[in-house]
C-alpha cells in the first residue's frame, strides 16, 4: 500500500472513531429529556440526522479504503475473439440534430471487424424523421409506436429483435468517442484470458471459473455541456459537474461490493444476464438502477470504470433538473422496494449496506433541512435540543469534525468538498423532502417522464426566482436568529457563543449560494464551446494561412495565429481543420478578433461545406475528452465564489465587435511628395496616424515606399478617432497588394520599431491561465477599446 494511501486510511479510522465517540456522547448526554416534549422531539431529530448523516459516511470511506482491491485490469485480447455488439440508441422525442451526433458518433467507434457492430435507432415515438435518418446513416431503425412501458419497453424490444451476445446503451444525447468498445468489450473476456508475465493468453481448462460471470461494464457519465452548478453560480472554470462525485467516485468504490450502479447509457451489457433477469424491469421509473440490482442477484458482476468514454447534455434549466432528482429519488426507493435489495439473501452484506445506504441518501435533505432550523430554534425561539455547554462541545464535536472534514476531502479526490455538498443538498432540499416522504410509504410517481436537455436562451427571472422562495424564507431566519443571539454579547460571551455563531453562517453561506443558483444566468450561445488545439488553414482567394484551433462548437470555432493575418469581413472564407482521426471543410465568416496571448484570437461563424464535412466536424467536436473542469480548484473560498457571483450578476460582460485586428506599429515614415506621419496602428484597411505634416501638397493621396519597396497608397479621411488626435488614412492600394501577396511584407516593414513587442507584452499581462487554459481572455487589452 502506498504512504498516500495508509495516511488516508488513517485518518479516515480516526475520523470513524472520534465520530462514534462524539455520536456515543450525543445520544447518553445531551438529549433535553428534562425540556418537554418538543424540545425532545427536536432533539431526537437533530440526532437521527447527524447519525444517518455519519453512517453513509462511514459506507464510503470504508469502500474507499478497499475499493484497491478490486480493480480488474481490461485485457488486451486477439482480434478474432472480440463478439458481435448490438448498439442500441434509445429515443423519445429528443429532436432529430441531438440524435444525428450520437449516430454518426457510433459509426465511427472503433472495432476489430465493423461489420460485427450492429447499430439501433430504438425510436418508441415511431417517427418518420428518425427512421430516415437511421436510413442516412445506413443504421437499422426500431420504432415503437404506443410508447408502452416507457425505456423499459422500448429497449426490451430492441432485445426481442437482435441477437448479439453484448449490448452497448446510449441516451439520445450521449455521444461515445471511437474508442469506446475497445475501452469496455474486453472485459467480458476476463473469463476466458489471463495475464501472465505482462502478456494476455487464453486460460486454460483448470484455470476457468464458473463463478467469475461479466455481467455489466458502466463507463462514467460526463457532460460536455457546464451543470447548473457550474454556469448559474459562474463556476464553470473552478468546479466539476456535480454527477461527477457519483460517476468517478462513489460508483467506483462500488465495485468492491459489487453494487455498481448501472445509469441507463454508456454502458455494455451481457444479453446472457439480460435473459436471465428478464429483460428491463417495468415497474420503476429507474430501469436502469434496478437492472444493475437485478443483474448483481442473478450472480453477475459489475463493474465501473473511471475513464470517460462518451459525453452528452445534463439539464440547463431549474425546472427540468428538479423533476429529475424527484424522478430520480422516487425510482431509487421504488426499485430498491421491488428488488428487496437492502434484505435480500441473494446479495451479501457489503452490498446490502451500500443500497440501504442508498435509501438513506435521498433522506440527506431532510436531515439538511434539520441542520439549518437546529440553531434557528435555539437562537430565535429558545427552543433548547442539545442539552450540553461549551466546554463539552470543543472536547466532543471538534475534533471530529475536523478529521470528519478532512476524510471528506480525501473521500472525494478534489472532485467534491464538503462545502459543495452541503450547497447541493440546501438547493435541492425544499423539493425532495414531500416526495422521498412519499415514495417511501409506496406512493408512487406513475408517469416516466424525459428529462428535457433543450438549450434555453433565457436563464434569469421571476419564473427562476419563485424557486428560491424557501431558501429565501429560511435565508431571513437565519439572519434574525444572528441578530438576536449576538444582540448585547461581547467579550467572553460572543466566544461562548461562537459554535452558534459559526453554525448558523454556515448554514447562511449555503443559502446565499441557493438563491444565487435560483436567480439563474442568462445563455447567450446556442452550442457549447469545446476546447480543442488542432490545425486549421484559413484560405481567402490568394492568402494562405495556418493557425492552431482554441475552440470548436457546431456553428463557430477560434483559433490563435502568432502573427496577425488578412481576413476580410463579411466575406465567405475557406476553413480546413485536420486532426489526426477527422478532417472537415467548413466555410464561414469572421465574427470578432482580438489581441490575446502574445499573437491573435480569431472567431468565426461556421457551418460544413458538405454532409461528409459535417460529419467528420462533429466528430472533431465530440470525439475528445470535455475541456471542463475534472477536479475543484481548492484554492477558491466561499467569500471568492460569493464576491464572483455578486461582480458578474452587476458588471455586464464586454462585446467584443471588432472583425479585423488592430496591430500597433509607432513608426515614423515619409511620403514621395515630401509629407511625414507617424504610423501608431494598422487594421489592414486603415492606418491610425499622428503628427501628420503635408507639407506643400495638397494631394488626398500620399504614397510610401517600405524598405523592400512595397508601395503604401494612403488616403486622407479627415476621419479622427474620438478623444484622439490620430487621423484615419485609408489603404487605398489594398486590393493589388491583396492580389500580389505583400500584405505580411507590410507588416514585417512597418512593425520593425523595438517599442512593438514592449506593447505586445504589455497586452500580454492582461491575459492570463486562469484556471481554465491558457488561450483565455479575462479582461480587454488597452489596445481593444477603439474599433476604427
Amino acid at each position: 500500500m502506498k504512504n498516500e494511501e495508509k495516511k488516508r486510511n488513517r485518518i479516515f479510522l480516526t475520523a470513524m472513531v472520534l465520530m462514534t465517540i462524539y455520536l456515543g456522547w450525543r445520544a447518553i448526554f445531551t438529549l433535553p429529556v428534562h425540556d418537554g416534549l418538543l424540545n425532545l422531539v427536536f432533539g431526537i431529530l437533530l440526532l437521527g440526522a447527524e447519525i444517518v448523516t455519519v453512517f453513509t459516511t462511514f459506507e464510503l470511506f470504508y469502500q474507499k479504503m478497499k475499493m484497491n482491491k478490486f480493480r480488474l485490469e481490461c485485457p488486451v485480447i486477439p482480434e478474432e475473439y472480440y463478439p458481435d455488439v448490438d448498439v442500441f440508441i434509445a429515443t423519445h422525442n429528443e429532436p432529430e440534430e441531438i440524435l444525428y451526433k450520437t449516430v454518426n458518433a457510433c459509426t465511427f467507434m472503433d472495432y476489430p471487424d465493423k461489420k460485427k457492430v450492429h447499430i439501433y435507432l430504438c425510436d418508441d415515438g415511431n417517427r418518420i424523421e428518425i427512421a430516415e435518418l437511421a436510413a442516412r446513416f445506413g443504421v437499422g431503425y426500431l420504432g415503437l409506436a404506443d410508447n408502452k412501458d416507457a425505456k423499459s419497453g422500448n429497449l426490451n424490444n430492441a432485445l426481442k429483435k437482435t441477437s448479439s451476445p453484448l449490448i452497448a446503451t446510449f441516451d439520445a444525447d450521449m455521444i461515445p468517442q471511437h474508442t469506446f468498445l475497445m475501452k469496455t468489450v474486453p472485459y467480458f473476456l476476463l473469463s476466458e484470458f489471463i495475464e501472465e508475465d505482462g502478456q494476455w493468453r487464453l486460460r486454460r481448462e483448470e484455470e476457468r471459473t464458473e463463478d467469475f460471470k461479466m455481467g455489466l461494464i458502466q463507463t462514467p457519465q460526463s457532460f460536455y455541456n457546464p451543470d447548473l452548478f457550474q454556469f448559474n453560480l459562474y463556476a464553470e472554470r473552478n468546479i466539476p459537474n456535480e454527477q461527477d462525485f457519483f460517476s468517478r467516485e462513489v460508483n467506483i468504490m462500488r465495485n468492491s461490493s459489487n453494487s455498481v450502479a448501472y445509469t441507463g447509457s454508456n454502458t455494455v451489457i451481457s444479453r446472457a444476464a439480460m435473459e436471465e433477469i428478464g429483460g428491463f424491469p417495468l415497474n420503476t421509473i429507474t430501469e436502469d438502477f434496478e437492472t444493475s440490482i437485478r443483474i448483481q442477484k442473478a450472480g453477475y458482476i459489475t463493474y465501473a470504470t473511471d475513464e470517460i468514454q462518451a459525453a452528452g447534455l445534463t439539464t440547463t434549466t431549474v425546472k427540468s433538473m428538479l423533476k429529475q432528482r424527484v424522478r430520480w429519488a422516487g425510482g431509487v426507493i421504488q426499485s430498491l422496494q421491488n428488488t428487496n435489495a437492502v434484505f435480500t439473501s441473494k446479495l451479501p452484506l457489503l452490498s446490502r449496506i451500500t443500497y440501504l445506504n442508498s435509501f438513506l441518501y435521498w433522506w440527506s435533505f431532510f436531515s439538511r433541512l434539520i441542520f439549518i432550523m437546529a440553531p434557528i430554534l435555539f437562537a430565535l425561539f429558545d427552543f433548547r435540543i442539545v442539552n450540553s455547554n461549551f466546554w463539552d462541545v470543543v472536547v466532543f464535536w471538534l475534533p471530529a469534525y475536523f478529521f470528519y472534514s478532512l476524510s471528506m476531502r480525501y473521500l472525494s479526490g478534489n472532485v467534491r468538498n464538503q462545502r459543495w455538498s452541503q450547497v447541493i443538498d440546501t438547493i435541492f432540499m425544499p423539493y425532495l423532502i414531500i416526495p422521498v416522504l412519499l415514495e417511501t410509504f409506496q406512493i408512487h410517481q406513475k408517469k416516466f417522464k424525459v428529462t428535457n436537455k433543450k438549450k434555453e436562451s433565457g436563464g434569469t427571472g421571476w419564473d427562476f426566482l419563485i424557486y428560491a422562495i424557501p431558501h429565501g424564507i429560511l435565508l431571513a431566519l437565519s439572519v434574525a436568529a444572528m441578530v438576536r443571539y449576538v444582540n448585547g454579547k461581547y467579550g467572553w460571551a460572543l466566544f461562548y457563543s461562537s459554535i452558534i455563531i459559526f453554525w448558523i453562517s454556515y448554514n447562511m453561506v449555503a443559502l446565499l449560494y441557493a438563491i444565487f443558483f435560483m436567480l439563474g444566468r442568462r445563455a447567450y450561445r446556442s452550442s457549447e464551446r469545446i476546447r480543442a488545439e488542432e490545425k486549421i488553414f484559413i484560405g481567402y482567394e490568394n492568402l494562405k494561412y495556418e493557425a492552431v484551433t482554441m475552440d470548436v462548437s457546431e456553428n463557430g470555432l477560434s483559433f490563435w495565429s502568432k502573427e496577425p493575418v488578412y481576413i476580410p469581413e463579411d466575406e465567405t472564407i475557406d476553413f480546413r481543420i485536420e486532426t489526426p482521426g477527422y478532417e472537415a471543410c467548413l466555410k464561414g465568416k469572421i465574427v470578432y478578433v482580438k489581441e490575446q496571448n502574445r499573437g491573435w484570437r480569431y472567431s468565426a461563424a461556421v457551418e460544413a461545406a458538405e454532409e461528409k464535412d459535417k460529419r467528420q466536424y462533429m466528430q472533431i467536436i465530440y470525439d475528445r475528452t470535455h475541456s471542463l473542469p475534472m477536479k475543484m480548484d481548492l484554492w477558491v473560498t466561499a467569500y471568492d465564489d460569493i464576491l464572483r457571483n455578486i461582480k458578474s450578476r452587476l458588471i455586464r460582460p464586454f462585446a467584443d465587435k471588432r472583425k479585423l485586428p488592430r496591430i500597433r506599429l509607432d513608426k515614423e515614415i515619409v511620403f514621395s511628395n515630401g509629407a511625414s506621419c507617424r504610423l501608431v496602428d494598422f487594421n489592414y484597411h486603415y492606418f491610425s496616424v499622428s503628427d501628420f505634416h503635408g507639407g506643400e501638397s495638397s494631394d488626398s493621396k500620399f504614397v510610401y515606399h517600405t524598405v523592400n519597396e512595397v508601395p503604401l497608397i494612403l488616403k486622407r479621411t479627415g476621419i479622427y478617432i474620438k478623444g484622439s488626435s490620430e487621423e484615419l488614412l485609408e489603404l487605398d492600394n489594398l486590393k493589388d497588394l491583396i492580389r500580389k501577396n505583400q500584405l505580411d511584407q507590410i507588416l514585417a516593414d512597418t512593425a520593425g520599431s523595438d517599442n512593438n513587442e514592449g506593447l505586445k507584452d504589455e497586452c500580454y499581462n492582461q491575459y492570463s491561465d486562469d484556471g481554465c487554459g491558457s488561450l483565455l481572455h479575462v479582461g480587454p487589452c488597452a489596445s481593444d477599446k477603439n474599433s476604427a
